[in-house]
């Protein structure tokens, strides 16, 4: 992953599946186990880091 830009790609789509996973929990349509919420929340935290560090790296190089 040398792109920044799939780097924020990628962790845009870990935050839209952390919000997703509970919404089907909630809906019942998935169980709702520990593991599932665990899994949700990882997702969630390491989308905005990725996104974060996605941004940092696109910002350094625009500006070299």
């Amino acid at each position: 992953m040398s792109s920044p830009l799939a780097l924020i790609l990628l962790g845009f789509l870990f935050v839209v599946l952390g919000v997703v996973l509970p919404l089907l929990m909630m809906l019942s349509v998935i169980p709702t186990t520990f593991l599932v919420s665990f899994v949700s929340f990882a997702l969630s935290v390491a989308g905005v880091l990725m996104g974060i560090v996605g941004a940092s790296r696109y910002v350094v190089r625009r500006r070299q």
